[in-house]
Parts: structure tokens; C-alpha cells; sequence
């Protein structure tokens, strides 16, 4: 039914049909019942407004057309309205705090040794006297808290033989020289039998500088924070052979966790020089049985020097 139909019969103004020959009520009483149906003005003037915006809403309205001479000016663009149960997007400021925060910084304990480029490449260019201050004031590990000296080495500077032992002993860490006592004793009689002699055409060195506490074995990153010391040793006195003495020396210098037995009796290499392993005097002192092996070894050793040295006696 149209719109003003509807307001017409809510006001009672609508036609009445009535079957023909009955007649109409009189006016007096349809204008009574006007008054009692009729709502109040103020109702039928909200209820117009409410129809109206309908109406209009459902007209169409053509949307307009650009120009062909000009084109119009490109909108920027506007975000889609989100609903109120949706989170609006993250924008980069939203994450701008993850760059401000510091990373953490872990404990001394708890970072891993690692031995230093910069350490390595410069002892590689010190000369003896250097070096030996060097050692002497080392700190790069934690041996250093508890010695009495340093171990630098002692003998023959351009020596053909370099001995090279484990770490110091008590007794070493008292005079400040490697292989003294009992296994020090043992180990000259050994090189007498060459016919060498401690400070003649022999250096003596060990892999580490510094006695570990209890006489314990070197930590690894003890051994790699101590091995550019030998390195630069093992550079400057150009050495023809080299007697690893003792199981941990020769896993050191050949970086390997071979057994002695595996490793004795062939020639290895450390720093371009041939190597020769054998037991360490220690151990012979307490191993009576094994001195014949360790004279085997020597007697590899001083065939690959001779070999080394063009034959030379």
C-alpha cells in the first residue's frame, strides 16, 4: 500500500467501500471514532521523519562521472574500516621497541673459551727475548693464578733436536726450568746414549707453560691459548726433529686422540718438521719394561735427523 494511503487511513481519511444499497455511517459518528482512533500529532510527525530517510535511501543516486578532458585527481587511499572486534593492523612502530632492546650480555663464566686471532698472529712476530716476557706475564688462561714461574724452556736456540714434554711438574714449577728431578735425570742419560747433551744441538720446551693444579692434564682451551708460544718457539729454533715425549704432548702436537702405542714407531709432522713419539721419562721411571721401546723410538729419531741433515753424523 502506498506511503500516503497509509497515512491517510491512519488519520481516517481513507475511502470506505460499502456493498451497495447499505448506506454509510453519518458523519457525526465516523468523527467520533476519528477522535478515538486518531494517533497524536506528534506520533505521526515522528513516524514521517522515520519513512522519509528510508525513501530517499532507496532511490538510487547515479554516481558521478569523470571528465574525459580531465581526469580526476587519484584519492588516497583510506584504510577499510575495522570492526570493533578486530585489532587494527600492526604498523612498524609497534615493533620499533624490539630494536631498542640491549641483547644481554652473559656472564664471564659463562662464555666458552675461545683462543684470540690477535694473540696468535702477534707472538708469530716476536724475537727469543720478547717471547720469554711474553710467557712470563701471560694471562690468558687461568693456569696463571696458582704457578710459581712460568716454564719457558732451556738449551741449544738453533738446535737440530727440539724435546717437547707435557706441562711442569711441581718441581719445574719451583725452578722455573722443564724436566728437573728424577724424570729430568733420566732424560739426559738418554740423550748421552745419542751422544747429545741438554744445551747442545738440543732445545727442551713443553706444550704448556704454566703447571696445572694437582698435576692434572691441560683443559683444552688451556692447550690452544699456550700453543702459539710453542709455535713460535718451534719457528725460531728451526729444529730437524722433534721428540714428542709422552702420550698428551704427542696428542697435542698432532692434534689426535690416538694411543701412544698407535703413534710410536712412525714419523709424524708438526709445523712442516718431522716427529717421533715416545714415553715420557715419568712414565719410564715407574715402567722399567718399556725403556727398550723408548730406545727404538730414539733410535727412529736420530735416523730421521741423520736423514734430515743430508746424512750429516
Amino acid at each position: 500500500m502506498p506511503l500516503d494511503e497509509i497515512a491517510l487511513e491512519e488519520l481516517g481519511l481513507a475511502p470506505r467501500w460499502v456493498r451497495k444499497g447499505t448506506r454509510g455511517a453519518a458523519p457525526l459518528e465516523a468523527a467520533r471514532d476519528d477522535e478515538a482512533v486518531a494517533p497524536p500529532p506528534a506520533v505521526t510527525r515522528a513516524e514521517a521523519e522515520i519513512e522519509a530517510p528510508v525513501a530517499q535511501a532507496a532511490r538510487p543516486v547515479a554516481a558521478p562521472q569523470p571528465s574525459e578532458a580531465q581526469p580526476a585527481a587519484p584519492q588516497p587511499s583510506q584504510p577499510a574500516p575495522h570492526s570493533s572486534d578486530e585489532p587494527p593492523p600492526l604498523t612498524d612502530e609497534d615493533f620499533a621497541w624490539f630494536d631498542s632492546v640491549a641483547q644481554p650480555v652473559l656472564p664471564r663464566d659463562a662464555e666458552p673459551a675461545q683462543p684470540s686471532d690477535a694473540p696468535r698472529s702477534d707472538v708469530a712476530t716476536l724475537d727469543w727475548d720478547a717471547l720469554a716476557e711474553r710467557v712470563a706475564s701471560c694471562t690468558r688462561c687461568r693456569l696463571c693464578e696458582k704457578r710459581t714461574n712460568t716454564v719457558f724452556g732451556v738449551g741449544d736456540r738453533e738446535a737440530d733436536w727440539m724435546l717437547i714434554g707435557e706441562a711442569p711438574g711441581e718441581n719445574e714449577d719451583r725452578q722455573g726450568e722443564p724436566f728437573v728431578g728424577q724424570a729430568g735425570k733420566l732424560l739426559d742419560n738418554m740423550l748421552h746414549a745419542l751422544s747429545l747433551a741438554r744445551g747442545e744441538n738440543v732445545y727442551i720446551a713443553n706444550v704448556i707453560k704454566c703447571r696445572p693444579p694437582g698435576n692434572r692434564n691441560p683443559e683444552p682451551d688451556e692447550v690452544a691459548r699456550c700453543e702459539p708460544y710453542l709455535q713460535r718457539q718451534v719457528a725460531l729454533v728451526k729444529p730437524k726433529i722433534i721428540v714428542a715425549l709422552g702420550r698428551f704432548a704427542a696428542q697435542s702436537l698432532l692434534k689426535t686422540d690416538g694411543s701412544i702405542a698407535s703413534l710410536r714407531g712412525r714419523v709424524h709432522e708438526y709445523e712442516g718438521v718431522p716427529v717421533i713419539v715416545t714415553y715420557h721419562p715419568a712414565y719410564l721411571l715407574r715402567s722399567l719394561h718399556d725403556k727398550a721401546k723408548a730406545w727404538t723410538d730414539l733410535c727412529l729419531a736420530r735416523d730421521t735427523w741423520r736423514a734430515a741433515s743430508g746424512g750429516e753424523q
